[in-house]
């Protein structure tokens, strides 16, 4: 009875977190027939988020990306013709999750490509993810959700990482990283990598006795968060816009935004305000 009682309160919990924040406008967006035309397979989706969670989330990791969501493309979760499951993602509420294109329009995001992926690590990490579809986050751990009801929590810089992991031992945690960032560690592609160094050793190939060699040593995927991948040096950035062929000669321009009371009249020149806390 008391695993019940503690399920459905982390459940009532998850569902807040999970709540759209008014008054979120984005910086910048792409439209959805944009990003279907230029994302492809094993792609990462970051999102700004409109959510409770969302701003906790992005002032925890000091980034724009509070959500993250791992591109599988059509035909391989079953659902609508019109508006297929084509992404992977995870949340406190409902798990893994397959999701249509459909549900990030109108918010900020950006895609990030592992470069250099064979296409077998490609199908490998699409298939590792979509496996793990279903599986929900142990929601008698109301602790770990209760934390981020607060949307700044006070929380020293050095801890802020570790606090986004959920110590539930579930496999799947808050943040969606975390399994796409194991998805890619399975195939040995490094998210953002320990580096260190060593001298070489004789019969080595590249031996000699000024030379080093880089060893990489995977960080633990449950301390990834969704920048990590915007920051990595692995990952390229692909902006639609530029993608689908950019040409500022082309632009037809209105009358500049002025910085006084005659550009709050001018829709165009609102600047777009923060997210009240939830």
């Amino acid at each position: 009875m008391a695993n019940g009682l503690l399920r459905r309160l982390g459940g009532w919990i998850a569902h807040y977190l999970n709540g759209e924040v008014s008054g979120y406008r984005p910086t910048a967006m792409d439209d959805v027939e944009t990003l279907r035309d230029i994302l492809q397979p094993g792609d990462i989706l970051l999102v700004e988020g409109n959510r409770r969670i969302s701003t906790a989330i992005k002032y925890l990791t000091q980034s724009t990306w509070s959500h993250a969501a791992l591109y599988i493309g059509p035909g391989v979760v079953s659902g609508a013709a019109d508006d297929p499951p084509v992404l992977i993602e995870a949340d406190t509420e409902h798990g893994v999750i397959a999701s249509p294109l459909s549900k990030f329009n109108g918010l900020h995001t950006r895609i990030c490509r592992a470069v250099g992926l064979s296409l077998e690590d490609r199908q490998a990490v699409v298939d590792f993810a979509a496996a793990r579809i279903g599986l929900q986050y142990d929601l008698k751990n109301i602790f770990d959700l209760a934390r981020y009801l607060l949307p700044t929590p006070p929380v020293p810089t050095r801890f802020r990482r570790r606090l986004l992991s959920l110590g539930s031992g579930e496999p799947t945690r808050a943040i969606c990283s975390t399994l796409i960032a194991q998805a890619f560690q399975e195939v040995g592609y490094p998210v953002l990598p320990a580096v260190t160094r060593r001298p070489t050793l004789p019969g080595e190939p590249e031996y000699c006795e000024t030379c080093v060699v880089e060893v990489y040593h995977a960080r633990h995927h449950s301390l990834f968060t969704p920048r990590d991948f915007d920051l990595s040096p692995y990952f390229a950035v692909v902006k639609p816009t530029i993608a689908t062929g950019f040409d500022y000669r082309q632009l037809e321009w209105g009358p500049p935004c002025v910085a006084d009371e005659t550009a709050q009249a001018n829709p165009a020149c609102e600047v777009a305000p923060s997210a009240p806390p939830a």
